[in-house]
């Protein structure tokens, strides 16, 4: 069931993609079905691919399809969220997913105009019960200007572990992995050439919520949980280049040379 700006449709919470990201995230969480979902993992368990003929030249679905309406500026990315679980997404579930799309709010940020829109996805039961509720900020931009030199590609290979310790690796073979468990098209993660030359970047840019998911798998095994979570990325982090996780009790921060890209804080509902 659909309409302009909301959709509703029925999912399965695919046990063999949890399983994916666990091993991807080098997680020791149960997978098994009936398991309980860890936050943040519905990205993974709930994705489906976005139909061929709706793609627009940046990989992602064109504005104006699905619940995302017509946006005039080519580059989008994702500006971080809010998750409330109300109650365990049980793996291998089947469950309802209802995505609604808020009205764009038009800023001038330090880099130039910009539309942000908002993103809240509801996670039901059968029986119709709450389950989750996110609300995704995302952030749409006119074009950067282009790099006089573009560096030279990293190199596969880079990131035997994701996460060792605290330190955060990459490699295009890892960003790869991550947008397909995702199902996510956009090329700024994959496709070098594009990143760099069309969208102007230094790199392929590291998934926002690649991030999220690796602070909240960092958390978890310090032993933090909590009922509410919010992320925000401040800057990109591309790929190959070095990282580090900072924790305290009821948030943790990725952050390198460059500043800080992502932080992600725990509370109570």
């Amino acid at each position: 069931m659909s309409s302009a700006r909301s959709e509703t449709v029925s999912r399965v919470v695919d046990p063999v993609a949890v399983a994916a990201l666990a091993d991807l995230l080098g997680s020791d969480v149960d997978t098994s079905p009936g398991a309980p979902l860890p936050a943040l993992w519905h990205w993974v368990a709930l994705s489906r691919w976005p139909a061929t003929d709706t793609l627009g030249p940046d990989g992602h679905p064109r504005r104006g399809t699905g619940v995302v309406p017509e946006i005039d500026l080519p580059r989008r990315m994702f500006g971080g969220g809010r998750l409330t679980t109300h109650a365990p997404v049980p793996v291998g579930a089947e469950v309802t997913v209802t995505t609604s799309a808020g009205e764009p709010r038009e800023r001038e940020g330090r880099s130039g105009f910009l539309v942000l829109l908002d993103l809240t996805v509801e996670v039901r039961s059968v029986d119709d019960s709450p389950l989750l509720t996110e609300v995704q900020h995302l952030v749409y931009a006119g074009p950067r200007p282009p790099l006089p030199s573009p560096p030279e590609p990293v190199v596969a290979g880079q990131a035997t572990r994701l996460l060792d310790g605290s330190t955060l690796r990459t490699d295009p073979g890892l960003l790869a992995r991550f947008s397909a468990l995702t199902a996510n098209p956009h090329r700024i993660h994959t496709d070098w050439p594009y990143a760099t030359r069309e969208e102007g970047y230094p790199g392929l840019v590291v998934h926002g919520p690649l991030l999220a998911l690796v602070l909240g798998e960092a958390l978890r095994r310090a032993g933090s949980s909590g009922a509410m979570l919010e992320h925000r990325g401040t800057a990109p982090l591309f790929c190959g280049e070095p990282a580090e996780i900072s924790l305290d009790d009821r948030s943790a921060t990725v952050h390198s040379s460059a500043g800080t890209h992502a932080t992600l804080r725990l509370g109570d509902q």
